[in-house]
């Protein structure tokens, strides 16, 4: 087990490297001028080339990279080539918005698809179970922005339950506010990962009611619905844990879009903004956090995988 998760941390090290290079030299190729943008549209020559010389933009790519990243290294993921505000500050400040937003959406999302993936499968081939299928389908094909214009328009427009953009100034030191501004966007998210979610629980768990040990359970004097509980579910539970670390990264996508559409100051919706503003280090030290957020997500769940499934271990 220690040599796996070494192997798998050493993985996880090359794929933060590869990304960070694949990070900067994409934004490399971007056009304009970082120095032009700085100094504003009525600067001259010698101001902006100041400006290059005084940021360092100027030096060859491969200088800009290795103090990018070693700086990376000792935990300083660089400042804001606008503000001079350093960028993990930034990212911590507005991660209290971020991560409480994914892990409601999470919960959304699995209060959905666990049981009505398990019923609908359970009810196969009836009225009901059929319903939630194409119920499940149907939403899971609804853009995550037209979900959001929709919740928005219906609890907080038409019934006024819950405010419709915004975050507390207080933030969290006012935790029911924050929470309410939270619930909207968490539960637009969550419904559509969800419903997507639930369309895998239902085959996951069609697959397991076709099991040996299950059909077993089931001739020994247990009821089909009995069987798949005692004895089905906990293989689906492997399955499940799988497919929710790489939901992770739909999480995060849907966050950018939802933090747009509600207001929110978060990742995302700083993210867009220093990507409009051309605040190249800032939006380096932010694509970098996420892509290492979802990396440490998936060597988590190789981790789980392997303390709770026995037959992995057996087999090395």
């Amino acid at each position: 087990m220690i040599r796996y998760a070494l192997t798998r941390l050493a993985l996880l090290a090359l794929g933060l490297f590869v990304a960070s290079a694949l990070i900067f030299l994409t934004l490399r190729i971007l056009p304009g001028d970082v120095a032009q943008l700085i100094a504003g549209i009525d600067a001259g020559p010698a101001q902006v080339a100041a400006i290059r010389e005084r940021l360092g933009l100027g030096e060859p790519l491969a200088v800009q990279y290795l103090s990018w990243i070693g700086g990376v290294f000792r935990g300083d993921l660089g400042q804001s080539l606008l503000t001079g505000a350093p960028v993990a500050a930034q990212l911590a400040e507005k991660a209290q918005v971020t991560v409480p937003l994914g892990l409601m959406a999470m919960t959304v999302a699995l209060l959905i698809a666990l049981p009505f993936g398990v019923l609908s499968a359970v009810r196969r081939g009836r009225p009901d179970g059929t319903a939630l299928s194409v119920g499940a389908q149907t939403i899971a094909a609804v853009p995550v922005v037209w979900a959001g214009m929709m919740l928005v328009l219906v609890f907080a427009v038409w019934l006024g339950w819950l405010p419709a953009q915004g975050f507390p100034r207080a933030g969290w030191s006012d935790p029911a506010s924050a929470i309410r501004a939270l619930l909207l966007p968490a539960i637009t998210i969550g419904v559509v990962e969800g419903a997507m979610l639930m369309r895998f629980v239902r085959s996951a768990t069609l697959q397991a009611t076709g099991e040996d040990f299950v059909r077993t359970a089931a001739a020994k004097g247990l009821t089909r619905t009995q069987a798949l509980i005692r004895h089905g579910l906990p293989t689906v539970g492997l399955s499940i844990i799988t497919v929710l670390g790489l939901q992770v990264a739909g999480i995060i996508v849907g966050a950018v879009v939802i933090e747009q559409l509600f207001s929110l100051p978060g990742i995302g919706r700083m993210l867009v903004e220093d990507v409009g503003k051309r605040d190249l280090l800032k939006v380096q030290g932010e694509l970098l956090a996420l892509t290492g957020f979802v990396l440490v997500v998936g060597f988590a769940v190789d981790l789980i995988h392997r303390l709770i499934d026995p037959r992995q271990r057996e087999a090395e």
